[in-house]
Formats: structure tokens, C-alpha cells, sequence
């Protein structure tokens, strides 16, 4: 069951070539812009900022559509064949699995085009992987509460800002180190504790709630 409904996320994603496409042509176009801007001359703590930035915004232009498309018979649908555990589950793994590739493919280029800042490659790639666990998890969750809610994709915008940010500071205090080249001895263990903590707890918030308004 689990395995069927995430291959149908990707048979619809992957079915849909223009939206990969057009995301593709936003992160590489973004970075190219960014690259004459600063005609390829940044320090390091605007190298970090400008990362996670688009990265942000390509994961809300992604992850925030998720549930969106889930509405009327399509919903009925999910809702009479699927468990909703399995079915948050699924689009949870897809988002997060999508978010990972979409973060080293705007890394690749942003390295191209601007130039590879990282000096602790590890822990740079360690930090990218728990923020796409994190970013897929919100997003996805506050998907299906704009979706529930009819709202729309701008209010799910707002409604994921509050929530991103505690992650999102996390994350570029743990990337800074990363560009920074601190080795893994002086890297805070708290900060990691605390960034694995918030990706538990975004899953675990899905898990819970989402049933209540899969019933609604």
C-alpha cells in the first residue's frame, strides 16, 4: 500500500514535465542572476544566506503544492481506498526524497555558476539532508491544512513562515559552520540534537494530526 502510493506520487509528479521544468529553470536562472549580481564575488556569510534562500523558496513553490492538487474527486478517492497514515506517510517521503534531490541540484549549479564556498563538506551535506527531512515534513503537513481549509497556496505561505523558522536559523547557524570549515570536534552536537529534534517532531505532528482532518 505504502509502496503503491509512492509511486503514484511520483508517476503524477513526473507526469506533469512542465512543473519540474519550470522549477528547474526558476533554481538555475535564480542562481544565474545571483552569479552577475555579485559578478561571482561573495563572502561567505552571503554565500550561506543566498542558499538557503532559494532553497527555501523552491521548496515552498514545490512541497506547498502537494496537497493542493488532492481536491474533490481525487480527495474522495484517497480517502475511500487509503489509510491516512499511509497516505501522509507517502507524501512526506516523496517531498523530503524530492527536496533532497532539489537541494543538491541547486547546490551543483550554485557551486557552478557562483563557486563552492564549503570547507566541511560533511557536515554541509548532513545539514542539507536533515533540512529537506524538515522542510518536506512542514510543508507537507501545512499543505493539507490549507488544502483542508480551502485557502489556498498564499496562505499556506504564511502559515508555513512561523513554522519554518525555528528550522530554518538552526540550519543556517549549522551551515555557517560547514562554510567555515570548522572540523567536527568544535561542531555544537547541541545544534544537531536540536535540528534532528524539530524533524521528529514536524513527522510526528503530521502523524497526529492529519487523521483529524482526513476525517473532515
Amino acid at each position: 500500500m505504502l509502496l503503491s502510493l509512492i509511486k503514484k506520487e511520483f508517476q503524477l509528479e513526473f507526469r506533469q514535465k512542465s512543473s519540474l521544468a519550470g522549477v528547474l529553470v526558476y533554481v538555475i536562472g535564480t542562481i544565474f542572476v545571483s552569479a552577475m549580481c555579485f559578478k561571482a564575488k561573495v563572502d561567505k556569510p552571503t554565500w550561506n544566506a543566498l542558499f538557503w534562500v532559494i532553497t527555501l523558496f523552491t521548496s515552498v513553490n514545490i512541497c506547498g503544492k502537494s496537497f493542493l492538487k488532492e481536491s474533490g474527486g481525487q480527495a474522495l478517492f484517497n480517502y475511500l481506498h487509503y489509510s491516512p497514515l499511509h497516505f501522509i506517510f507517502a507524501k512526506v517521503l516523496f517531498n523530503m526524497i524530492l527536496m533532497l534531490v532539489l537541494s543538491l541540484v541547486t547546490f551543483f549549479f550554485y557551486a557552478f555558476f557562483i563557486r563552492n564556498e564549503v570547507e566541511n563538506m560533511s557536515l554541509f551535506l548532513l545539514v542539507l539532508i536533515l533540512a529537506s527531512t524538515g522542510l518536506g515534513g512542514v510543508l507537507s503537513l501545512m499543505s493539507a491544512i490549507s488544502a483542508k481549509a480551502s485557502a489556498g497556496f498564499g496562505i499556506m505561505s504564511i502559515l508555513s513562515f512561523p513554522v519554518l523558522m525555528p528550522l530554518i536559523l538552526v540550519i543556517i547557524r549549522l551551515s555557517k559552520m560547514a562554510v567555515d570549515g570548522i572540523e567536527w570536534a568544535g561542531v555544537s552536537g547541541q545544534l544537531l540534537l536540536i535540528l534532528g529534534a524539530l524533524n521528529l517532531l514536524t513527522l510526528a505532528l503530521s502523524f497526529l494530526l492529519f487523521p483529524y482532518l482526513w476525517r473532515d
